[in-house]
């Protein structure tokens, strides 16, 4: 009788740490996805990128160091592999964006441009897009980072080697600012 309650026990042991187990691998790979979903809405907004700065270049002529800038980060974009250098660049990008958006302000006939008016609504669109990957992808980071720490699926990750991921965040305090803009002396 007592050698059937130990393989019980040690039956229930194995279906627990499997079912920890599977549920560790299940987190991961939606973790992966979430990611992949922003990489997708990223690359769009880089795909969409080249035909605004060609719209927009022709008013904005004094813009020419935002625009290098632009398509530095776009080169950038593919050489760069971890969540953190992309979130990096991403915020980079958004700041140049926005910039952007802000100057196009006092330029009436851009703003009438129907290319210009396109463009900027598939960007804000895109922007959007971004932004809710972005939490979602951060929703499952946090799901999956807390699984590896509370006991006892603690323990399967630790012996099964799972590594936590990290946090899509702005990495400076200066892509938590609004984009200041000054019309100074460079207004047409």
């Amino acid at each position: 009788m007592i050698g059937w309650i130990i393989l019980a026990i040690v039956v229930i042991i194995v279906f627990a740490i499997i079912g920890m187990y599977n549920g560790l691998v299940q987190s991961r790979v939606k973790v992966d996805n979430a990611w992949s979903q922003i990489d997708v809405q990223l690359q769009r907004r880089f795909d969409l990128i080249p035909n605004f700065v060609e719209t927009v270049k022709g008013y904005m002529a004094h813009e020419k160091e935002t625009f290098e800038k632009i398509s530095a980060l776009r080169t950038s974009w593919a050489n760069t592999q971890s969540v953190s250098e992309k979130a990096n660049l991403d915020n980079q990008l958004s700041t140049a964006l926005k910039t952007i958006m802000a100057v196009s302000e006092s330029y009436p006939e851009l703003k009438a441009n129907q290319n210009f008016s396109d463009l900027s609504e598939e960007l804000r669109n895109t922007e959007n897009k971004i932004s809710f990957s972005r939490q979602f992808y951060n929703d499952t980071v946090t799901r999956y980072n807390t699984k590896l720490q509370v006991f006892p699926s603690n323990i399967i990750a630790g012996m099964f080697n799972f590594k936590s991921s990290d946090l899509f965040k702005a990495e400076s305090d200066e892509a938590r600012k609004n984009v200041k803009v000054d019309f100074g002396s460079n207004n047409k």
